[in-house]
């Protein structure tokens, strides 16, 4: 019998790679990861994370951007899925999703948003690029809702997206941290922000 093991496909080393690294984070942070305890724990050589990753920036990077894709595709889930509800109710779904996702996938969203990347690291061409089209994602909706009357329409779109982002991510990062610990307050919370986010005067404007 043969007992070496079986060689991968180029594609999947890296995937495994990928995951292997993001299991490595949430066990023990960002501070625990290093390419030589990624290859023991994929079971690969020493240097088989470099043919994917050249350092421990990109490789970080390389996890956020994972991140991104997965956090697009709850919210376009969410999107097709919530359109029996009326606007106000699809937005508090987001923030709620958005929240549950920072804190199912705690250390992959600090890698996402935090400073160990967009500080004192250096974020790559692809991971920007994706980090934009996730906001022009959220930019997008908004302008729909302004549309509809739910942001009030003499504000720019593109601020009050950074605002209702700045919100929701200040809401991440209490639950995160500790500071908020009471999660059944999750609902009652996202619904109150999302109260003090739209327009007043709605539903009034949307009848008219």
């Amino acid at each position: 019998m043969n007992s070496r093991k079986k060689p991968y496909h180029h594609g999947d080393l890296r995937i495994t790679l990928l995951q292997a690294a993001t299991d490595l984070i949430a066990e023990g942070g960002v501070e625990s990861l290093s390419i030589r305890k990624l290859a023991d724990k994929a079971g690969v050589s020493r240097t088989a994370p470099y043919h994917h990753f050249k350092d421990k920036n990109e490789l970080l990077c390389a996890i956020a951007e994972q991140g991104f894709h997965l956090q697009d595709q709850l919210i376009e889930a969410l999107y097709e899925n919530a359109k029996e509800l009326n606007p106000v109710e699809q937005f508090e779904r987001y923030v709620i999703t958005y929240i549950r996702f920072a804190e199912e996938q705690r250390e992959t969203y600090d890698l996402m948003y935090g400073r160990d990347i967009w500080k004192t690291g250096e974020p790559t061409q692809t991971l920007q690029e994706v980090s934009r089209n996730s906001f022009r994602v959220l930019l997008n909706w908004v302008e729909e809702l302004q549309a509809e009357g739910v942001f009030e329409p003499s504000l720019p779109a593109l601020r009050i997206a950074q605002s209702a982002w700045a919100s929701i991510h200040g809401l991440c990062r209490l639950f995160n941290d500790g500071i908020y610990v009471n999660r059944e307050d999750l609902q009652d919370i996202a619904r109150t922000s999302v109260q003090l986010l739209i327009n007043q005067n709605y539903p009034a404007e949307a009848e008219k």
